[in-house]
């Protein structure tokens, strides 16, 4: 390669300005920077496809030559505006475009195909601050907490299985084919969550996430059998009422899972086994409810979740499902928001359309203005690609927040070893980048969920060193932007691994103390700081066993320091920020305005 230099930095206020996601109406100024160029010209790929090259206007500070180019953004420019360089020096072609990771930041040369840089733009939303500012206890209901004052299950199901003892290991009982045979309970229901929420209160919650709890055969509640009915084993409608206004009393909301991708096959609307009076698409094509399914080869051969056959797949743009689940005045959307839930979480958000997504927001945003939709997104959202469709979810018009999975691999590699605390900086800046603000403060920081393994199993390769582990883990987790989430019987020391194991009983008397102390600590210090719910966020490097990052608000600053190593003292040095300390093994600080806390 000839003797060429050039820098670009997506996150640095030079190169580009301003930081990260930007509205119509506003102006992006780009700069490259190099020696030995001739031109540079800038490649523009609209959300649409429609591409650019526009050359960029040189000068000189120095020996340096500068490269810049302003970007007037239009309403028509809603999406992602993607964009590299193409360089022209010594009679030859080069391009800069992003670093071979895709994750913003300083970019290199390449020969051909540069990947892409990205300036996601979107229309202003506003998030409740109730949701934003909060803290999400998830609640997997069968396993929580029976509330009945006798102890006995409530409505077992017909041909299920009941655990002898609410803290026996879970399992699945399967048929020689591998599929569910028998469906096993604990007996958790509403009345429990109920009896709990002053024990939430103590924690610091102000939102309780509930794993589905619509009708259905299942205990896990994702094959619905029926949208507008409470499963008679976790109570009813009048239970849910009073659950949503004693929640309230305590500055607890409410959102459900939402779960409208499929239904199951033993339900009103498909009734497979004939269970249920209503004629179902499986029984007569007659149906009110059989051009909601996607038959291949009717009745048996049908459409169904990742090959699920008890979880067939809906037809969401189907005008007679629309409005049963969003338009109609009694649509499942506006009947429980009507009955006190603050919002919805979508299941499996890349299988629900675009249009089906912002049509749900803006049906429940007129029933309940300060309700919140939430989608479970398992990558970076604001670029995500389901079925070959870029996806819109950010952009203003669809989700208020998302599952932030990418948080949570990113702090369990970072904890076990897998990544630097630069790599890890690296890759939040990439989402801090890419997120429009109100999405980013959003997101719902997770270290656990129904579909994981438990934090703390996450970390038992060390031994008995794993709960100290987990206390870094929490730390992070309660100090980052974004709204962090509890999985239940976390706080509580509840291991467990993959499906059915994470979804373990919460061992009521049997908590692990030291974890619970950890959790009330950190809660409430967010509680309290709000600097940890609203501030900005700037990264320091300076050892890869360091993670350090400030929060600013308000005149306010808050310094999170951790130190991953098992055994090494190390030394954070940061001269311009007045930070100078020894960091023991495995252990955190916050400090708060030169003060640690």
């Amino acid at each position: 390669m000839p003797d060429i230099y050039a820098k670009h930095d997506s996150q640095e206020l030079y190169f580009r300005t301003p930081f990260g996601a930007v509205k119509p109406k506003d102006n992006v100024i780009l700069r490259l920077e190099g020696k030995n160029i001739g031109k540079v010209e800038l490649e523009i790929i609209l959300f649409d496809g429609h591409r650019m090259s526009v050359p960029m206007e040189q000068r000189w500070a120095g020996d340096m030559q500068i490269f810049e180019k302003n970007i007037h953004i239009k309403e028509e420019h809603i999406g992602i505006i993607n964009y590299y360089f193409t360089i022209y020096a010594y009679n030859q072609v080069f391009y800069y475009g992003n670093n071979h990771d895709g994750l913003g930041g300083e970019g290199r040369i390449y020969n051909k195909n540069p990947p892409y840089y990205q300036i996601t733009v979107y229309r202003e939303f506003k998030v409740p601050a109730w949701y934003k500012e909060g803290i999400v206890y998830q609640i997997f209901v069968d396993r929580f907490c029976n509330g009945n004052e006798d102890g006995k299950v409530l409505n077992p199901k017909k041909n299920s299985f009941i655990y002898a003892n609410w803290d026996d290991e879970p399992m699945y009982i399967k048929d020689d084919k591998g599929d569910i045979k028998r469906w096993e309970f604990y007996g958790g229901n509403l009345k429990g969550v109920i009896e709990k929420l002053d024990y939430l209160k103590s924690l610091y919650v102000t939102v309780i996430y509930l794993n589905p709890i619509f009708e259905s055969s299942s205990n896990h509640k994702y094959d619905t059998a029926d949208y507008k009915k409470i499963d008679p084993m976790f109570g009813n409608e009048e239970i849910f009422k009073e659950l949503c206004l004693e929640a309230e009393k305590r500055g607890i909301r409410i959102i459900l899972d939402g779960v409208f991708s499929h239904t199951g096959a033993d339900s009103v609307y498909f009734n497979k086994f004939g269970r249920y009076k209503a004629l179902g698409a499986y029984q007569s094509k007659d149906s009110p409810y059989y051009n909601w399914y996607r038959f291949i080869q009717y009745p048996d051969i049908y459409e169904c979740w990742w090959g699920i056959d008890n979880q067939p797949n809906v037809d969401e743009l189907n005008r007679s499902y629309m409005d049963f689940i969003i338009n109609d005045e009694d649509s499942v959307i506006k009947k429980w928001i009507k009955l006190g839930a603050s919002g919805w979480r979508l299941d499996v958000a890349d299988e629900l359309p675009d249009p089906f997504i912002e049509q749900l927001k803006k049906e429940m945003k007129k029933t309940r203005e300060d309700s919140v939709l939430i989608g479970e997104v398992w990558e970076d959202a604001s670029n995500k690609i389901s079925y070959s469709k870029s996806r819109e979810y950010l952009f203003g018009h669809e989700l208020d927040s998302v599952t932030n999975y990418p948080f949570r691999g990113a702090v369990i590699s970072f904890l076990n070893g897998h990544i630097t605390s630069h790599e890890f900086s690296r890759r939040m800046m990439s989402i801090y980048e890419n997120y429009p603000p109100e999405a980013f403060y959003s997101n719902l920081n997770i270290l656990g969920t129904h579909d994981t393994e438990r934090i703390l199993t996450m970390f038992h390769a060390k031994g008995d060193k794993a709960v100290l582990y987990m206390e870094l883990a929490v730390a992070i987790q309660m100090t980052f932007p974004g709204v962090p989430l509890i999985y239940y019987g976390d706080e509580a020391g509840v291991k467990g691994g993959t499906d059915p194991d994470n979804r373990r009983t919460y061992p009521w008397g049997k908590e692990n103390k030291y974890i619970m102390n950890l959790y009330r600590r950190l809660t409430s210090i967010r509680n309290k700081h709000d600097v940890f719910k609203k501030g900005n966020i700037r990264f320091y490097n300076s050892h890869q066993d360091i993670l350090c990052f400030e929060r600013f608000y308000g005149g306010n600053r808050a310094f999170v320091i951790v130190n991953r190593h098992p055994s090494n003292r190390i030394c954070l040095d940061i001269p311009e920020q007045r930070l100078h300390m020894d960091m023991n093994p495995l252990s955190f600080k916050i400090i708060m305005d030169l003060w640690e806390i």
